[in-house]
C-alpha cells in the first residue's frame, strides 16, 4: 500500500511533506482492501457491527468513511469545516500542523449514548482528532475506535486517543 501514497513536499505550506492518497483511490481493489481493513476496526471478534455510526472528518477521511459506513451498514457522519453544514451545529476550534481551523458537526447528527467509529486518511499532530471527539461527546456519544489510513510517526498524535483502539495502516 505504501507504493500508493505518495509524498508531495511543500504542500500546502513550505516544510510540509503532503501524503497524496489519489493513486490508491485510483486502485479498485486496494481501495477495497482499505476500506475492509479500516471498517474491521468497527466489528467484534465474531465480525458483528459494534458502532452505531462512522464520523468521517473533512476532507479526505469522507472518502474513506464513507465505504466504511456501508460496509457496516451505519449511517455516516460528516464533520466539516465551519460554515459548511446547513443545520445547527456544535464547532470545537483548533490547532493543526500548519495553521488553525473549526469543525462542525450537526447538533442531531448522533444519539446518546452512540457508539462511533472515527475514520480519517491521516494521524499527525492529533488536533482534528481530538476536536472531532469533543464533537461527538457534545452529541452524547461516545468514540469507541478509531481507524486511520496511515499515521505520522513523528508526531504526537497518538497521545490525543487516551486508551480509545486505533487500527492504523501504514505507519510513516
Amino acid at each position: 500500500m505504501g507504493r500508493l501514497v505518495v509524498d508531495v513536499p511543500d504542500f500546502p505550506t513550505t516544510g510540509v511533506v503532503f501524503k497524496d492518497i489519489t493513486p490508491l483511490l485510483a486502485d479498485p481493489a486496494a481501495l477495497g482492501d482499505v476500506v475492509e481493513a479500516l471498517a474491521a476496526a468497527g466489528r467484534d471478534a465474531d465480525g458483528a457491527t459494534n458502532v452505531d455510526a462512522v464520523v468521517g472528518m473533512e476532507a479526505r477521511g469522507f472518502l474513506l468513511a464513507a465505504p466504511v459506513a456501508l460496509a457496516l451498514g451505519v449511517p455516516l457522519v460528516p464533520v466539516r469545516k465551519a460554515g459548511k453544514l446547513p443545520r445547527e451545529t456544535y464547532a470545537v476550534s483548533y490547532s493543526l500542523e500548519y495553521g488553525e481551523a473549526t469543525l462542525e458537526i450537526h447538533t442531531d447528527a448522533l444519539g446518546a449514548g452512540d457508539r462511533v467509529l472515527l475514520v480519517d486518511d491521516v494521524l499527525a499532530t492529533g488536533g482534528t482528532l481530538a476536536a472531532t471527539r469533543e464533537l461527538v461527546d457534545r452529541c452524547g456519544a461516545a468514540t469507541t475506535s478509531v481507524a486511520m489510513l496511515m499515521e505520522l510517526t513523528f508526531l504526537p498524535g497518538r497521545e490525543s486517543l487516551g486508551d480509545i483502539p486505533l487500527t492504523c495502516l501504514l505507519a510513516v
